[in-house]
């Protein structure tokens, strides 16, 4: 099977992509003058796909139900004691020294904890159509939504390589279906705005040492 990486793509506060331009079916090929009833080349279509979308143009359903969650935490412990002492001799020079001016002790620990939590989820659907069929039995689909609520605009585009096998009667596909997918939501407008650093306190937070 070709392994062709399925991603999903937002870019907010630019023009779309011309990748992400609305694929049309291609123009259907006169008819050849052979004289028979039935052409192969003119959109057939087995009867038992239904109306299963298989063709450059088609319309797919990706139903969105990507939920990640991930844990990590480590913890480290040490320690280290050492003490020495010397007595010094009753009699010549070094009489002069007191046994407590000649023993040394030291002591060290290290206590270390580290732990991180994530968690996503993302749910909905999205419409897309048949970019390219190949003939192994999976499409490259591709499309893009854009919903302007109020002051706000949420944009979210998809594109990915899925199989003929995982689409259902009624022409939807999970997301997670979707090889090696890569997604990210966002969106642009006032609400956007509002939840971002301005550029200031970026810098600071940038070349500031704490």
């Amino acid at each position: 099977m070709v392994a062709v990486a399925g991603m999903v793509c937002l870019i907010a506060g630019k023009a779309p992509p011309a990748d992400f331009t609305p694929t049309h079916p291609a123009a259907p090929l006169p008819a050849p003058a052979n004289g028979a009833i039935f052409q192969a080349a003119m959109g057939y279509a087995p009867l038992t796909s239904g109306t299963r979308a298989s063709m450059v143009g088609d319309i797919l359903t990706i139903a969105l139900v990507e939920r990640t969650q991930a844990t990590k935490s480590a913890t480290q412990t040490t320690g280290r004691d050492g003490a020495i002492g010397l007595s010094p001799p009753a009699t010549g020079p070094l009489a002069l020294f007191a046994p407590s001016d000649l023993n040394m002790g030291g002591a060290q620990s290290f206590k270390g904890t580290g732990q991180a939590a994530q968690s996503n989820a993302l749910s909905g659907e999205i419409s897309v159509t048949i970019v390219a069929a190949y003939s192994n039995g999976t499409m490259l689909v591709r499309g893009e939504k854009t919903v302007t609520i109020n002051r706000g605009e949420e944009i979210i585009r998809v594109s990915g390589l899925v199989r003929s096998t995982d689409i259902g009667p009624d022409n939807r596909v999970f997301s997670t279906r979707i090889a090696d997918a890569r997604i990210t939501y966002a969106g642009k407008g006032e609400v956007a705005n509002a939840s971002k650093q301005g550029w200031l306190q970026r810098f600071f937070s940038i070349v500031s040492p704490f």
